[in-house]
């Protein structure tokens, strides 16, 4: 796939990126070339965004040098990376809600007729990338109404408007079904193909980089370790590079379910999206204690506002929710916490941490009140709320300057580790978790899955929603399939092969519960 291997688009000399405690780039000097993709990859906080950030200008090097296209680069800004065709997509998205796609994608470069603004112009334009690049949207769709999935899509689409010819995509399949996955790497394998345009992949998902990538880099602790030929190496390889020692996932201890009594209960449930609309059609699901109940469906199909449901953050149209034999429907979230459940929701940076709190501030969170962490919950008790979470800190191997850190300069796979440990450590019967390893490393992955089937087999219902059907397969008792807010299927991991169950996911089969 590569075209030229004489000169490299990207060179990086001796940079060094120190932040207040931490040291994320440790002397790491890289090429990378015209015409290829590039997939860096490296456990969370092993310094990989920060590394491409100071591509993208967002951070200036402590030390070292920075070139594209053979140019010395002497201020760093985003602006004067998009002036060089350097692009990027932040795992945490950067749109206005408030906007439709077409003004994100055009904004700051807005088309204009005369001293006005020109909409219609701003959606033919979108309309023309649309079809260009083949990611679907629709201009005039309001940003805060539509899925995860079609956000990173605006997002790379406004790359585009402005000309990259370098795109860095971090954590690009983080939000991703197995069926958009694929339509992205058919967009990333035709514009590297047609365009000679350099993709560069942040990912911590190894068979991706594999089926992808030319070339990957592998990061740690702040180092590049190694830049091999995608082809010399495989997944086992390269997780052993990232942590320095070989890994693998470990069997999940999993005992056997006994207890019938059912812990969570929906009943002929009816929900709206943001825009009124119909997004969870007469749903009814239960989970048993001592059991998990996986969801499996493309994005956007009503899972989130099923679980916003749930947990009293949207209200419920018609039908009833029941936690632990008493109904919540209409409660708010505080109250069905108190009742015994806990809750990890899918943004983690907008519903599930403070960025501007640091890491003991978001870890307390739900127990402030707590004789043990406050006088008449008026005075805080600052060293045993720092105790409780250095304790947690370790034991969840959050890794950043301590726990003094704001949790927003934290990598997104050790924010998602913040949410994990603050809501695994209430003593909830029912847990109800949307991705919860979403842009999280295989070390990281296999930590939080043991301590999910450690929940379950203590007694805990667990109701887990997830875009990666390996995890699903995992971790699930049960899976159910959902379409356009309907249960289309309901199965054992072990009685449906992965590409049989996208039938389910995507409204070709429906059938009975079983």
């Amino acid at each position: 796939m590569p075209t030229d291997t004489s000169a490299p688009i990207v060179s990086m000399r001796h940079i060094s990126m120190q932040f207040p405690g931490v040291l994320a780039n440790d002397d790491v000097s890289l090429d990378i070339r015209k015409g290829e993709v590039f997939a860096l990859v490296g456990e969370n906080g092993a310094g990989k965004s920060t590394l491409m950030n100071i591509l993208y200008g967002m951070n200036t090097p402590s030390q070292g040098e920075v070139y594209i296209k053979g140019e010395k680069i002497t201020d760093f800004s985003p602006s004067q990376a998009i002036a060089h065709g350097v692009g990027m997509v932040h795992q945490h998205f950067m749109l206005v809600p408030s906007f439709t796609v077409a003004q994100n994608i055009v904004l700051s470069s807005e088309p204009r007729k005369g001293i006005f603004y020109d909409f219609k112009e701003a959606c033919r334009i979108t309309e023309h990338l649309v079809e260009e690049y083949g990611l679907k949207v629709h201009p005039t769709d309001r940003v805060c109404d539509i899925s995860v999935g079609l956000q990173q899509r605006v997002e790379i689409l406004k790359t585009f408007y402005r000309g990259a010819d370098v795109l860095i995509l971090d954590e690009p399949t983080a939000v991703l079904t197995p069926q958009e996955t694929d339509e992205l790497f058919q967009v990333i394998r035709s514009i590297v193909r047609e365009k000679q345009m350099t993709v560069i992949i942040i990912t911590h998902k190894l068979y991706e980089v594999m089926a992808i990538s030319d070339r990957v880099g592998v990061m740690r602790q702040g180092h590049l370790v190694d830049v091999c030929r995608t082809q010399d190496v495989n997944e086992r390889i390269l997780a052993s590079m990232m942590v320095g020692k070989e890994v693998l996932l470990d069997a999940l201890d999993r005992s056997e379910c006994t207890d019938q009594e059912v812990a969570l209960s929906v009943d002929h449930l009816e929900v709206l999206d943001n825009r009124s609309l119909p997004a969870v059609r007469g749903l009814s699901l239960s989970v048993r204690k001592g059991e998990i109940l996986g969801i499996a469906g493309i994005e956007g199909n009503g899972q989130s506002e099923l679980i916003e449901a749930i947990t009293g953050m949207r209200a419920v149209q018609g039908g009833h929710v029941y936690v632990l034999g008493q109904e919540t429907t209409g409660w708010k979230p505080g109250k069905i916490r108190k009742l015994g459940l806990a809750h990890v929701p899918e943004d983690r940076l907008s519903t599930g941490v403070s960025g501007q709190a640091d890491i003991t501030e978001n870890l307390i969170v739900g127990k402030e009140s707590l004789p043990r962490f406050s006088i008449a919950r008026i005075h805080m008790k600052k060293q045993p709320m720092r105790a409780y979470a250095q304790e947690k800190f370790n034991a969840f191997d959050i890794r950043g300057a301590g726990v003094d850190t704001r949790v927003g300069s934290l990598s997104g796979g050790n924010m998602q580790k913040v949410v994990v440990a603050r809501e695994f450590s209430f003593d909830s019967t029912v847990l109800i978790i949307s991705q919860p390893t979403r842009g999280v490393d295989i070390g990281a992955m296999d930590f939080i899955h043991k301590q999910i089937m450690d929940k379950r087999n203590h007694g805990c219902a667990i109701l887990l929603v997830s875009a990666d059907l390996d995890e699903l397969y995992r971790l699930s008792d049960r899976l159910v399939t959902i379409y356009e807010g309907q249960i289309t299927g309901t199965f054992t991991p072990g009685s449906i092969p992965k590409t049989e169950i996208s039938y389910y996911m995507t409204g070709g089969r429906k059938e009975e519960a079983q």
